[in-house]
């Protein structure tokens, strides 16, 4: 017998010992989008294996528990799915790829690639949740960063690190804008998160607004609509991931995601999914949660790191700024620009709603010239938007407002400065420089008349 025992020991795997028990449980019930599983034990964010087939295992994340049953929510569908399918738990976690090796590529949420080019050799492959940066030892926003966008450029100019909101309803050009950004801004890496639009926007995204010459140097993550809620939570967070690692390693980075809105809104189907109450508008309360977390992973690294600039468009839901999407955003984020519906039906692109957009770290970024320049700009345009009607209709008496009287002579002027071709770059010099020239064009008839009966008295005496 111990001749038997000593010829088998040859055949033992040594490693086999120092392997994790395989936990096998399964599948008791399903309601809606989340599986119920007994027989695991599991943390929130484990990773397990559905076993559809011998063949087939899909990958499911842990949302949730309530005593011994642990809730699951699939990456990909489970159509034919029945009670009793074994559930294996994995102690493997996730890892997604990183590196410059990703330009040019499109992946997935999960980090495949979708763009037909073979497969990924990654540099390297870290984990989905980054490290947070201690907000003091952050670089100040200090430093301007030209996205090619002249009325941005000029009147809302952006710094390295900003984090800004896109907000606009359905149709009004915020992926096409998205696009100009990609091809024209001064950046080194452009990092794309495409998440809950539709697939077909996807493809004309690459094509069309991004370009052969943008796609060199971008990284495009695409979850789409018909992709699961938790696939497009974490396209999410892997274009952020993403982001951040090409940050560490010194880079400007140009964080492009749409939208905000569709992360929101798959983070609110998963806590439903799993009991959580519905709080504001049907949102729970982990949705304003999750909001901050995402975000302020962007930003500047340490001095003399790398920085991420970051845009999050918000679709708001019929032209509401007050949906608590985008009210949340608009309160962690620094800076909003506002795409307009009527100026987008006036034919009036990029839609940029100068009065209702701001840059919160302009003053900081910009020198004195400049932001007196854009101040008055922003108030011409003011004052043509609230005498508008009474211009139209032939109400408005000349000499009123020198003001007004400006704007009305020197309207082609001021609109063109707005409206940007698909295909024009403007960069922040030139962008300055003709700010300049719209706002310096020679006094009207009218305005100097104005002045000439505003001047001081001499001796008493009116001249």
């Amino acid at each position: 017998m111990s001749r038997v025992l000593k010829r088998l020991q040859k055949y033992q795997n040594p490693h086999l010992d120092s392997l994790p028990p395989c936990i096998v449980g399964k599948i008791t019930r399903l309601i809606g989008l989340t599986l119920e599983a007994v027989g695991i034990k599991a943390a929130i964010g484990d990773c397990c294996f559905i076993e559809m087939s011998e063949s087939l295992k899909v990958e499911a994340e842990v949302v949730g528990f309530s005593g011994d049953r642990v809730y699951l929510m699939p990456l990909y569908p489970v159509e034919g799915i029945q009670a009793g399918t074994r559930v294996i738990a994995s102690s493997q976690s996730g890892k997604v790829p990183v590196g410059e090796t990703l330009l040019g590529r499109v992946l997935d949420g999960v980090g495949k690639p979708i763009d037909g080019k073979g497969p990924l050799r990654p540099e390297s492959e870290t984990d989905l949740s980054g490290d947070i940066i201690n907000p003091l030892i952050r670089e100040p926003i200090k430093q301007p960063l030209d996205v090619g966008i002249r009325a941005i450029n000029g009147l809302l100019t952006v710094g390295r690190g900003q984090r800004m909101g896109l907000f606009a309803g359905s149709g009004v050009g915020k992926s096409v804008l998205l696009g100009m950004m990609t091809r024209f801004t001064e950046a080194e890496i452009i990092v794309v998160g495409l998440i809950g639009e539709r697939g077909r926007e996807v493809k004309e995204f690459i094509e069309h607004s991004l370009g052969e010459q943008g796609l060199k140097r971008s990284v495009v993550v695409a979850s789409p609509a018909d992709d699961s809620p938790l696939m497009r939570l974490r396209a999410s967070q892997l274009a952020t991931r993403i982001a951040e690692d090409f940050r560490d390693k010194g880079k400007n980075v140009l964080l492009l995601m749409d939208s905000l809105t569709r992360y929101a809104q798959a983070q609110r189907e998963i806590a439903l999914a799993v009991g959580e109450p519905p709080a504001t508008k049907g949102y729970p309360p982990s949705v304003f949660a999750k909001i901050p977390k995402l975000v302020e992973r962007a930003g500047n690294g340490e001095a003399g790191g790398g920085s991420i600039t970051a845009f999050y468009t918000v679709l708001t839901e019929g032209d509401d700024q007050q949906d608590p999407v985008a009210d949340a955003a608009r309160a962690i984020l620094d800076g909003h620009i506002v795409l307009s519906r009527q100026l987008a039906e006036q034919g009036h692109y990029p839609a940029i709603d100068v009065e209702a957009s701001i840059s919160r770290a302009m003053p900081q970024i910009v020198d004195e010239t400049h932001l007196k320049m854009a101040m008055k700009f922003k108030q011409l345009y003011s004052k043509y938007r609230l005498n508008e009607d009474l211009i139209n209709v032939g109400a408005y008496v000349k000499g009123s407002d020198p003001d007004t009287d400006f704007v009305i002579d020197n309207l082609p002027s001021l609109m063109g400065y707005l409206r940007q071709g698909i295909n024009e770059s403007f960069p922040l010099v030139q962008s300055m420089q003709e700010m300049i020239m719209v706002l310096s064009a020679p006094p009207t008839a009218s305005e100097a008349s104005s002045q000439q009966l505003r001047r001081p008295p001499v001796n008493g005496l009116q001249k």
